[in-house]
């Protein structure tokens, strides 16, 4: 049974709505890429600044774990409104904080209210994707995740000369948590007469039995466990790209992510339709495959053209890997669990996120080079590859379709 079976349609105003609001969340992360260097400017002291920049993502991967059993959908329109209000209020608080102290809290409120904001939503919104379009959904989901970090970092740095610091800026894209206030203030009644028309077990909170027997689910467990694998290999990438390009002298990294961003939401905006007529484990399975050698050959890439080639390749085979494991992992959860489990895929990101650049900088510091770090990161997608293969061995059926059917 789907969430709402009496809508087959997937761009409804509601499902568009609610994808804007995830953008709106993520506009106001992704002005921190700049964090570490505004901190050198308010004089925070060097050793806490690595601290405090993955403090807000430490918070958010701790805190998720709380948040999610609380959550249902009865709750989280309330819950949207006033994470909204309180992001307001933490964009403009750079403006002013600019100790140590104050600013570990503050890091750590923005952390809470992000994942209240974020978890809330993305709790609502898979209410909204039919079974049959769950790659669509997903692929939907996922590009409002990533326009802002493609978007925001170059509007950031054209408007800073005319601003007095970054906490500006900070505190200027508290404008979209505005908009997306306006914009919840105008679709929520029509969110609310599509939730009155669920079954009743879908709008109450799981229960910890239920939540005990939803992680049980083998199909859960290991394309839960996959997608915190893809993560790990991912956080590597981002985290120490930089470093390994400076190893190599071979190309501008600016770019190298630029490419590797633009072809990653290009397979996702062009390709949301194939994904749902695809035999999705087939499809990840060769994406995965594909993968592996992109991460292995990246210390390799001594001529640019080659280097930026791995570059399209690795968003090619992102662009294809995430919505898949997404879109599986819906189609393998119970329907009065499918907001929890897709929050649980944000979890896995913050805990890879939080995890990897501090074992990243265990084997640097121990001497290892960051190729090294690259072949491992390969190594996580051939364990993620396999936890693929036991599983569609195991399936008696595959959905091909994103029917919807669990698996």
């Amino acid at each position: 049974m789907n969430p709402m079976p009496k809508t087959r349609s997937l761009f409804t105003f509601e499902f568009l709505a609610l994808c804007l609001i995830i953008a709106a969340a993520f506009c106001n992360v992704s002005v921190f890429y700049s964090f570490y260097h505004y901190q050198g400017a308010i004089g925070i002291p060097p050793a806490w600044r690595g601290f405090l920049v993955g403090l807000e993502p430490m918070s958010a991967f701790i805190l998720r774990l709380l948040v999610l059993p609380w959550l249902h959908v009865r709750n989280v329109m309330a819950v949207l409104i006033i994470s909204l209000l309180l992001l307001i209020a933490v964009s403009c608080a750079y403006l002013w904080v600019i100790t140590v102290p104050a600013m570990i809290v503050l890091r750590i409120v923005h952390g809470a209210v992000f994942v209240l904001l974020t978890s809330a939503a993305i709790a609502l919104v898979v209410n909204f994707i039919p079974g049959e379009k769950s790659g669509q959904g997903f692929s939907a989901i996922s590009i409002a995740t990533m326009i802002p970090y493609a978007v925001i970092p170059p509007l950031f740095e054209a408007l800073l000369p005319f601003v007095r610091s970054e906490a500006d800026i900070y505190a200027a894209v508290s404008i979209f948590s505005v908009a997306a206030i306006f914009l919840l203030a105008m679709v929520r009644r029509r969110i609310g007469d599509a939730l009155r028309g669920m079954d009743g077990v879908l709008l109450r909170r799981p229960t910890f039995s239920e939540i005990r027997e939803n992680f049980r689910l083998r199909s859960v467990f290991f394309l839960l466990s996959a997608i915190f694998l893809i993560y790990l290999a991912h956080a590597t990438f981002f985290y120490f790209m930089k470093d390994l390009s400076l190893q190599i002298r071979t190309g501008d990294v600016g770019l190298f992510f630029t490419v590797s961003m633009a072809t990653m939401i290009a397979v996702r905006a062009f390709g949301t339709a194939l994904f749902d007529r695809m035999n999705k484990l087939s499809t990840l399975q060769k994406s995965l495959a594909l993968l592996i050698p992109c991460l292995i050959l990246l210390p390799h890439a001594t001529f640019p053209v080659y280097y930026y080639l791995l570059a399209a390749a690795y968003g090619l085979c992102l662009g294809v890997i995430l919505p898949l494991l997404n879109a599986l992992l819906f189609s393998a959860s119970p329907p009065s669990l499918r907001g929890l489990n897709t929050n649980m895929t944000l979890f896995a990101m913050h805990a890879a996120y939080f995890v990897m650049p501090y074992l990243g900088g265990i084997l640097i510091t121990s001497g290892a080079g960051f190729d090294a770090l690259f072949y491992i990161a390969a190594g996580f997608v051939m364990l993620s590859m396999a936890l693929i293969m036991i599983l569609s061995h195991g399936l008696r059926h595959v959905p091909t379709a994103g029917d919807g059917t669990c698996i």
